[in-house]
């Protein structure tokens, strides 16, 4: 790079842990000059930027002030990386970085950034949703865990996020008797149209009454996206040697003093013999493109049909992270650049 040459950089920092819901002033937008590249280095500018529920606890672990946390697809601009030459496309876990320097030597639980595989024509956003670690949360989680076997009957809490949605459609796929909870109506709609046996608005109905409707024989699995009292109900309504993913906590997140007290369901599970586990989706990461290309596959026959909320600008980023915890996304939230 010619030393005349200044290339700027954003990047959104977390100033500080957050309290309660996340808000605008918890993040600073910060442009600075790119350092010159070193060795096995690459710039990166970024095209969509996924915000995910996982990124409010995690950064709870960290310390601030830090690169917010989170996944982009990217153009390389500049490289001094042979395996990663200058055009490239890649999937990386830089943060919410607009262009910025990367090197695959540093890298966290999912790995190095990986060049964007062949996909046909599925929209390179679907990478960080459907056809990325969502989609493999989703596959893995429920085929894996819980093992669902046809003519069983599933419950899905999120059901409408990005996990959610592909969770019941999987399901549906392996011959499942599917019943989603949401929390709007329209999104209720939207899932009936995926091809759930059964979408309740949570706010609008009591959990158990539902299962007793919908679920008559009872609930054999359950992907739980949500935990607190949603995750009780659900439980009591399961059969003997019921199989529980716990893949997220998204209702205590914003938990203020620590996470609030919610119904035992210990003895549920002693008494039900109920397994219930719960799961890193980087557990799988020697498996992953297994998962990529199976979701690919399930999209391009129209098996698998996938909504996004594409948020437009990198200054929103803070903007749609946010409105993961107020419900504005359907499906997978997308930040594009």
């Amino acid at each position: 790079r010619e030393t005349c040459k200044m290339v700027l950089g954003r990047r959104w920092v977390l100033k500080n842990h957050f309290d309660g819901l996340p808000k605008e002033s918890d993040f600073e937008l910060v442009e600075e000059e790119l350092p010159a590249l070193q060795e096995n280095q690459f710039i990166f500018r970024s095209h969509y930027i996924s915000v995910d529920p996982y990124q409010r606890p995690y950064t709870a672990r960290m310390t601030p002030p830090l690169t917010m946390i989170g996944s982009s697809i990217a153009t390389i601009e500049e490289s001094n990386h042979p395996g990663y030459p200058a055009g490239s496309d890649i999937i990386l876990y830089a943060g919410w970085v607009e262009r910025g320097v990367a090197s695959p030597d540093v890298h966290g639980a999912l790995g190095p950034p990986q060049i964007v595989p062949k996909l046909g024509n599925i929209s390179k956003s679907h990478l960080l949703g459907a056809c990325g670690m969502p989609g493999n949360t989703a596959y893995f989680g429920l085929l894996e865990i819980c093992q669902p076997q046809a003519g069983e009957t599933v419950v899905v809490s999120g059901a409408a996020g990005a996990v959610g949605s592909l969770v019941g459609q999987i399901a549906k796929i392996k011959g499942c008797k599917v019943i989603g909870y949401a929390g709007t109506d329209e999104k209720c709609a939207w899932l009936k149209g995926l091809g759930f046996d059964f979408a309740f608005n949570y706010k609008k109905c009591e959990v158990a009454d539902t299962l007793k409707t919908a679920a008559p024989a009872g609930v054999d699995c359950y992907f739980d996206n949500v935990g607190g009292e949603m995750s009780a109900a659900v439980m009591a309504a399961m059969n003997t040697r019921g199989r529980v993913s716990v893949c997220g906590a998204i209702s205590h997140y914003n938990d203020v003093g620590g996470y609030s007290k919610t119904t035992d369901v210990l003895p549920l599970c002693v008494f039900k013999e109920l397994k219930v586990e719960g799961f890193l989706v980087g557990r799988w990461i020697a498996r992953w493109m297994e998962g990529i290309t199976a979701m690919a596959g399930w999209i391009g026959t129209g098996e698998v049909k996938v909504q996004e909320t594409i948020i437009d600008g990198f200054e929103n980023t803070p903007e749609a992270f946010i409105g993961l915890f107020t419900g504005k996304n359907t499906g997978k939230m997308v930040v594009k650049l």
